[in-house]
């Protein structure tokens, strides 16, 4: 019988404990939640909540452990380089000996439980060894993107304290290698923590010096450890599992603490309900582990679920935009999971790459990271022929605020250009940021907010920060009752329940009085026909405070191939604009260039794109995809 999402959302909310202690029962537990006086979930402390306090259990034993009994021969991990030309691929059972010899390597080292272990690396098995490794032993992993510059390296060091970190000689991006060695090294010389011991994989693709005493090699330690039996340490449900720095942080960095047991617990319901991943299928994620999505669906979520992930190390148009489709159809891919800006990539390439390959293993493609827009996941569906899932969160929440559960009602409808509705254990409203009153009526803006306690998952506070976890994303609304998390994204709500996001809160333009978000405007510019691609940022005015100021990449570059082409362009995509959201929303002008600026996660640089407008500081641009971007906007802007 298929049940009602609309009904199980809402026993999530109203039934709390009791839904929540059905979903737990989708993990092990070494002493399960419930057993004594403790209630599923201890919200007695706003704005902090404790998910199955009294209970313990183990991230890895769950992930790795359970499933070698029952399938341990089955694919577990596929690992894909284009950059080196390695495939290989793990069982259950191989991954299993792989992360206890990761883990007697980290003992041998010195790392127990509650030690944090900080990784600087590219996308390698080695990595996801030594997370799994890591949460095995009861510490706390702390992955940084790798190739992050070293001053911002260093603060993380600082305020992580890691006794150990593993690290590469260096990444490939494209054919061209980032050494990695050098950056950490002079990220431990900024820093004021030393650590004990840094653990180096050397892929010969760098030359890495080594420090006597500090830096040890992997590969020798591999062999003498290759035979390891390492058990998992059964830690609180409460028990930190890692800290993510939330990208984009200025000053001191924020490190969300993730939980061990309302994690798995919300993985496991999320890859049932939302994903609709089974044992034995291979879940495709194209993210990278230094952000939120390659921790909860690289390496967690899919191997929770039973599932072969697949992690990619490479670009999705090299050797050729079909590459990621060849995966798909090699290993029977049933779920992948990607993000817009990677979508619009594969938009400007040759449309034959999408016909290739044999893509019937494929049940969904979800995308998430930033907003999806309506041409980009019309373009996307048609060429595949897939249903396409957009689904909203943040580092902060662990895995999706807004989606569709397919799972629960296969039947819901999704809605282009809206994420969907609130998944279960998000109380979610829109607040009127002035007044903080809810707002009811449909289609009218307001900040998308969370009532506490937030659902199981979700960060528990910031890294040795209570106050500022507190400060940052609760005080917004003092008057709420219960508390509300601001997510700092403005919405719409439609009359049936589907919420559209509309961009930052913090990334508001106010022009002349009217307050507009980029967002509204970008959906607005894409809607023409030309535009392959667009930012819209606020840049300062002295008439109207700010103005907005589109930056658009074509399909086809002819278009504005001289000024007077550009110009008449322009003429057009005002005249779409004002179709869509009247004059008050057109750009100032619309610059023409060959390639936004992103880092290597897909995550435009708006702040940067601002930066250089107003003549300012870009400051830090390590993780800048195509270092040139930057210096061609300044060229098309006239700066």
């Amino acid at each position: 019988m298929t049940m009602n999402y609309a009904e199980l959302h809402r026993r999530s909310i109203t039934e709390r404990d009791a839904f929540w202690r059905e979903q737990a029962t989708r993990i092990d537990w070494a002493t399960p939640p419930g057993d004594g006086h403790e209630a599923i979930c201890d919200a007695s402390q706003p704005p902090f909540a404790r998910w199955f306090p009294g209970a313990t259990t183990n991230l890895c034993h769950n992930a790795v452990d359970r499933h070698v009994g029952p399938r341990g021969d089955q694919p577990a991990l596929t690992y894909v380089s284009t950059e080196t030309n390695q495939e290989r691929t793990w069982t259950f059972r191989e991954l299993h000996q792989e992360v206890q010899t990761m883990a007697a390597i980290l003992q041998q080292l010195g790392v127990g439980r509650g030690d944090r272990v900080l990784l600087y690396m590219p996308m390698v098995p080695e990595a996801i060894f030594a997370m799994l490794a890591t949460v095995r032993l009861g510490a706390i992993h702390s992955v940084v993107f790798g190739g992050f510059a070293s001053a911002s390296l260093a603060t993380r060091i600082d305020d992580a304290r890691p006794k150990v970190i593993v690290t590469a000689d260096a990444g490939s991006r494209g054919g061209k290698v980032v050494a990695y060695k050098p950056l950490l090294d002079d990220a431990l010389r900024l820093a004021t923590h030393s650590v004990d011991h840094v653990l180096l994989v050397d892929r010969g693709l760098a030359p890495a010096e080594r420090q006597a005493t500090r830096d040890v090699d992997y590969l020798p330690l591999h062999e003498q450890h290759r035979q390891a039996h390492v058990g998992c340490t059964w830690v609180d449900s409460t028990h930190p599992s890692y800290i993510l720095y939330t990208s984009g942080t200025t000053g001191k960095p924020k490190g969300v603490q993730r939980d061990t047991g309302g994690y798995a617990v919300a993985l496991a319901t999320s890859m049932d309900l939302i994903y609709q991943g089974k044992p034995g299928e291979t879940f495709f994620c194209t993210s990278d582990i230094g952000w939120v999505v390659g921790h909860s669906y690289i390496v967690y979520g899919p191997l929770v679920a039973g599932m072969r992930t697949v992690v990619y190390e490479g670009l999705p148009t090299c050797p050729d935009a079909a590459v990621w489709w060849s995966l798909v159809e090699k290993y029977q891919a049933t779920v992948m999971f990607s993000a817009p800006t990677a979508i619009r990539v594969l938009k400007k390439q040759d449309p034959e790459c999408l016909k290739r390959h044999d893509l019937s293993s494929l049940k969904h493609l979800f995308l998430a990271g930033e907003p999806l827009d309506e041409p980009t996941a019309r373009w996307i569906s048609d060429a595949i022929g897939k249903p396409i899932i957009d689904n909203y969160w943040q580092t902060e929440t662990g895995w999706p605020i807004l989606s569709v559960a397919h799972g629960v009602e296969p039947g819901f409808p999704t809605r282009f250009g809206s994420p969907g509705v609130p998944m279960p254990g998000f109380d979610v409203q829109l607040l009127d940021d002035s007044t903080g009153q809810p707002i009811t009526t449909p289609d009218t803006k307001g900040v998308v907010t969370i009532s506490h306690p937030l659902p199981p998952g979700c960060l528990q506070t910031v890294w040795g920060d209570d106050a500022r976890f507190a400060k940052t994303y609760w005080s917004s609304f003092p008057q709420r009752q219960p508390m509300a998390y601001n997510t700092f994204d403005w919405g719409i709500r439609d009359a049936d329940g589907y919420y559209f996001i509309l961009g930052r809160t913090d990334d508001v333009i106010n022009v002349a009085g009217h307050r507009l978000g980029t967002r509204e405007i970008e959906e607005a510019v894409s809607g023409h026909s030309a535009v392959a691609e667009v930012a819209v940022v606020g840049v300062a005015d002295s008439l109207k405070g700010q103005v907005p100021v589109a930056f658009a990449v074509l399909r086809d570059a002819s278009r504005a191939a001289t000024p007077e082409l550009a110009q008449a362009l322009q003429a057009e995509i005002f005249k779409t604009v004002d179709q869509h959201l009247g004059a008050v929303g057109r750009p100032s002008r619309v610059v023409f260039v060959n390639v936004l600026p992103k880092t290597r996660s897909g995550k435009l640089l708006r702040r940067a794109i601002q930066a250089v407008c107003e003549g300012r500081d870009t400051g830090d641009l390590t993780t800048i995809e195509d270092p040139t971007a930057l210096a061609q906007l300044k060229e098309r802007w006239g700066g």
